[in-house]
């Protein structure tokens, strides 16, 4: 695919997960063409774990407001835009939705030069339920995410800065599904099962972009050998869908897009110096000499965030892990929200929760989206 592409971002506010009122405002003001919109990543304010029909609920909104604009049913949205919306905006997060618009440009002289935001989506099929969790799960993801660089036009895998993923969950009645047909499913926690997905689905996103070998990866690597990783996946699990959708973002020459992104990895949930740096090493921003310039110009911070499985963070010991009455996840997104908002001063950033084979035990990535000065 043609790399030249012209890719805009806007981060809009939003009252609840179905309140699209902001989206309909720029439309209107021809600020935001519905037909270019090609992918949108949401914060919804739900607890982000199996029960949380707000990332349904704000995935449903956009559906029914933009099928009019493409002359297609609600459905059929869902197959042409990538709807990722993720659960938990504990702390100090902010609801938000961070739309991503896509222009195709001609092949002409007059594209740059120099690297700019690129973005490229695709889709899996529907798994069983037995396959979650599973090698079958990773094979197809690392497909999916191969598709999607096509899609963006990205020449090197080098240039892929983050790869957001939604993937389904299991529930009780998938559970029984596969137990009548004699399958075994990875567990039989609706809530565990989040976790399989996601660490399958980052595996996937690791052999794509070989960072890890896909012979290294078996049904028996998914959630034990940690050593496994991609320093470049985000993975949020949902009730919503049975397949995984997948948000490629990246670099590439020709594009002509206002927009650079760049990657680091938090090593772990209070590493705010690793954040400091990427968005001084790669943009010249100083989030401590020049407060002004990092919020004029960072569209987003896009992390993941995970209790340490080992109970400590920098040696001292933490209660995350053993909280009956508020799980980890929503724990990790409080935290690492609060350190990125630190660093940036502004609060409306996408932290997900939950870093299975995402980034190193305990830490995770980061991506920042930035305005070309």
């Amino acid at each position: 695919m043609n790399a030249a592409q012209h890719v805009e971002v806007l981060r809009v506010p939003c009252s609840g997960p179905g309140d699209l009122r902001a989206v309909q405002a720029l439309i209107e003001a021809g600020s935001l063409v519905p037909a270019e919109i090609v992918a949108v990543m949401g914060k919804t304010e739900g607890n982000g774990c199996v029960n949380d029909h707000t990332r349904d609920f704000a995935s449903t909104a956009w559906c029914h407001l933009l099928a009019p604009h493409l002359a297609c049913t609600p459905a059929a949205v869902a197959a042409r835009v990538a709807l990722v919306m993720s659960g938990g905006t504990e702390g100090v997060l902010s609801p938000h939705f961070t739309v991503y618009t896509r222009r195709r440009l001609a092949a002409t002289g007059a594209a740059g030069a120099a690297k700019r935001l690129v973005v490229g989506i695709a889709h899996t099929r529907d798994f069983l339920p037995e396959e979650l969790g599973r090698a079958a799960q990773v094979q197809a993801t690392a497909a999916a995410v191969q598709a999607a660089l096509q899609d963006a036009g990205i020449a090197s895998r080098d240039d892929v800065h983050f790869v957001q993923v939604k993937c389904p969950l299991l529930t009780a009645a998938k559970v029984q599904d596969a137990l009548s047909r004699g399958a075994a499913p990875a567990t039989h926690d609706a809530y565990e099962s989040m976790g399989w997905s996601r660490g399958a689905s980052a595996l996937g996103v690791a052999v794509a972009l070989g960072e890890v070998a896909e012979a290294a990866v078996s049904d028996a690597a998914v959630l034990h050998d940690w050593s496994l990783h991609s320093g470049r996946a985000s993975a949020s699990a949902g009730i919503e869908l049975e397949h995984n959708v997948v948000i490629v973002l990246g670099e590439a020459v020709g594009a002509t897009s206002p927009y650079r992104i760049a990657h680091t990895v938090m090593q772990d949930a209070v590493d705010a110096a690793s954040v400091r740096r990427l968005l001084r090493e790669a943009f010249d921003l100083d989030p401590d000499r020049d407060a002004a310039a990092v919020q004029r110009r960072l569209v987003n911070l896009l992390a993941k965030a995970e209790a340490s499985p080992d109970g400590r963070v920098r040696g001292e010991r933490h209660t995350m892990l053993g909280d009956s009455d508020i799980h980890a996840t929503r724990h990790a997104r409080a935290a690492v929200g609060a350190v990125l908002a630190s660093v940036v001063g502004h609060t409306a950033l996408y932290v997900s929760g939950g870093a299975e084979h995402q980034g190193p035990a305990g830490g995770g990535p980061v991506a920042a989206i930035v305005r070309v000065a």
